[in-house]
Order: structure tokens, then C-alpha cells, then sequence
């Protein structure tokens, strides 16, 4: 029995490899996850690119349309923070300042006392709430102080917004070029058509991702404000625009939306609460199962459990941007088995695979 067997070798070095990938891929995460935000906004700003290059502002160059739709972009949010910025930041550092003491009244069951009496409660209703909450104060402390901690860790990313925007502007200008120099790596053509069909159907998925969630936050916010607006309720511009913003994370953001809203307004002693939950409950019905499968279509296809799961394994490893990350992560898990399957089919002869086209992104 020979001592050297090849085969083991090539097995062996093959999972050092992966295990050196991953590691390397570990270490840099924060790096590389910036690398895939600057990746989606490129794929957010590429069909205004195209529609400026053709047109005579463009002249066909693709770095004059990036220009000129960065300049756009950016006087829109000027403008966008001139008219809303002013009742956007009033209302913010009001709700800031009331924060502390809103917490303290709840971890010492004073709330109890002051809701219950505005509301009608007896003492005895009061008195068992206020006990209640006094009995948990350290666990709600605890909430308080994790809350805390996860917007501190968002902070911590604000350089993103200036990063993202000048990485994207390389994926914009030569994204054609990084897929093509990714293809000539394969060997032979039917590798060269397998690695085609994968950059293809990923450039569908994550275009139709993206841009439906760049929508969906944009109605979720109007919707938000406006009937929070029209209902009379407390910040209903940043609620409304928290709403909104939360709308670009997978399942759980409009959950953590819809429960600050009714907390907040709860704690404001807002008088119709039965009609914000209703509003509530309504709106993301018509989001989910309305709006979203016509803004979405058919890119993504996931079941609904797996993008449960995938959000909720993206938590755990990754906290809010794993959970950002998870749709899109789990989706192009399934377009490599999807086209795994169909090149393994190919090699035995049994079907036939049409060659694809690689779009500029």
C-alpha cells in the first residue's frame, strides 16, 4: 500500500483551503461586509446609471452617469432634510429626553399609577402592575441596556455612509469587468457556462432584492407617518421614519417597528391604542402579502421558514447586519444548488443548457 495516496492529499488540501478561506473571511468580516453594502448600493443606483447613459446628459460614458446620479442623489437628501429634518430632529430630542424617565417610571411600577388613573384602572389593578414591574426592574434594565448597546454598535458603523457610497462607484463603473475576470478562471466552457448562469441569476436576485426593498421602506415610511399624523399620535415622524428604516430588515424589523410604536405611544399615554394596533395589524397585511409579492416577484423564492430560520441564524452570528444579510445569503445558497444540480446534469448529457448573457452592473 503505497504511503503518498493522491487522492487523500488533493481531499486534504482542498479542506485546508476551505478552512483558510473561512478564517480569512472571519478575520476580515467587517471589511467584506462592507465590500457587499457598497455591492447592493450599486445594484440600487445601476438602472438610473444605464437610463442617464443613454440618455444625452450621459453621452454613453458610464462615469459621467455615475456623476451626475451621485449629484442628483445628493440634492435630493438635501433636499429631503431641509423640509423634514427640522420636525424629524424636535421630535427625536423630545423623545430622548423622555426616555430616561419614561424608563424610570416603568422599572419602579410608577407607570402603573399614572396610565391606570388617566385609564379608568381601580387601585387594585394598579397596585398588582406596579408591583409587577417593580419585582422585574432588573431585567428590564437589562432590556434597556441591551437596546442601548445594539444602537451603539450601529453607530459604531456610521462610516459605512461614506464608505459604502465611494466603494459602489468602483462596482458601478467595472462591474462587468470583475465578473468576466471571475469567469476566465474556469478551465473549460462548461465551467465558464456554469459560473455565467451563477453571476447571471445572482445579478436577478440581488437587483430585484434590493430595489423592492428600497421600495417597501419607502411606502412603509409614508404610510407610517402619515397615519400615525392623521391618528393623532406622539413622534409620529420618527416613529414613522424608524418604521420605514426597520422595513429593511427581514421579518423581524417590522415586528420590532410595530412593537416601539405601541410602546412609545403607550408610554405617552396615547388614548387610542386599540386603533394604532388595528392600523398596525392591517398595514402589514397589505404589505405582506399585497404589496410585497408584486414589488418582489418571484427572485428570491424562498419558503417562508427558511427565511425565518436564515434571519434567525444570521442574528445569532451576526446580529443586525447577519440579519440583513441572511435573505440574500440563503437565496444565493439556493442559486448555486439550483445550478450545481443543472451542471451535473449537463456533464451526464441529460439536458442542455443555454448559454447566458453576464449584464453590466
Amino acid at each position: 500500500m503505497p504511503i503518498f495516496d493522491k487522492r487523500a492529499a488533493q481531499v486534504l488540501a482542498t479542506i485546508i483551503l476551505f478552512l483558510a478561506v473561512g478564517a480569512f473571511a472571519w478575520g476580515a468580516r467587517r471589511t467584506l461586509i462592507a465590500f457587499l453594502f457598497a455591492i447592493f448600493f450599486a445594484y440600487l443606483l445601476d438602472p438610473l446609471v444605464n437610463l442617464v447613459g443613454r440618455s444625452r446628459l450621459g453621452h454613453g460614458s458610464r462615469g459621467r452617469s455615475i456623476l451626475i446620479v451621485y449629484l442628483v442623489l445628493a440634492f435630493g437628501i438635501s433636499i429631503s432634510f431641509y423640509f423634514a429634518g427640522p420636525k424629524l430632529a424636535h421630535e427625536g430630542r423630545s423623545l430622548a429626553s423622555q426616555l430616561p424617565t419614561l424608563l424610570e417610571n416603568v422599572s419602579s411600577g410608577q407607570i402603573a399609577h399614572q396610565i391606570g388613573s388617566r385609564r379608568g384602572w381601580n387601585l387594585n389593578t394598579q397596585e398588582r402592575i406596579a408591583r409587577y414591574l417593580a419585582s422585574h426592574n432588573g431585567a428590564i434594565l437589562e432590556w434597556a441596556q441591551d437596546l442601548g448597546s445594539h444602537a451603539a454598535e450601529l453607530a459604531t458603523h456610521a462610516v459605512w455612509f461614506i464608505l459604502i457610497p465611494i466603494l459602489a462607484v468602483f462596482f458601478l463603473k467595472d462591474g462587468h469587468r470583475f465578473a468576466e475576470s471571475a469567469i476566465s478562471f474556469a478551465d473549460r466552457g462548461d465551467q465558464r457556462q456554469l459560473l455565467r448562469g451563477v453571476i447571471d441569476d445572482l445579478h436577478e436576485m440581488l437587483a430585484a432584492y434590493i430595489r423592492s426593498q428600497l421600495i417597501l421602506a419607502a411606502i412603509s415610511l409614508v404610510v407610517y407617518t402619515a397615519g400615525l399624523t392623521l391618528m393623532g399620535a406622539p413622534y409620529s415622524f420618527v416613529l414613522g421614519a424608524l418604521g420605514g428604516f426597520m422595513e429593511f430588515v427581514p421579518v423581524v424589523g417590522p415586528l420590532v417597528a410595530a412593537i416601539s410604536i405601541v410602546g412609545v405611544a403607550f408610554l405617552s399615554n396615547y388614548t387610542h391604542l386599540f386603533w394604532l394596533v388595528l392600523f398596525l395589524g392591517v398595514w402589514r397585511l397589505i404589505q405582506d402579502y399585497v404589496i410585497s409579492p408584486r414589488i418582489m416577484g418571484s427572485k428570491v423564492e424562498l419558503h417562508p421558514l427558511a427565511a425565518l430560520f436564515a434571519v434567525l441564524v444570521g442574528a445569532e452570528i451576526g446580529g443586525v447586519v447577519g440579519v440583513y444579510l441572511s435573505i440574500p445569503i440563503i437565496a444565493t445558497l439556493r442559486i448555486l444548488y439550483r445550478r450545481w444540480e443543472r451542471y451535473r446534469a449537463l456533464e451526464q448529457g441529460a439536458v442542455h443548457v443555454e448559454p447566458t448573457k453576464i449584464r453590466a452592473s
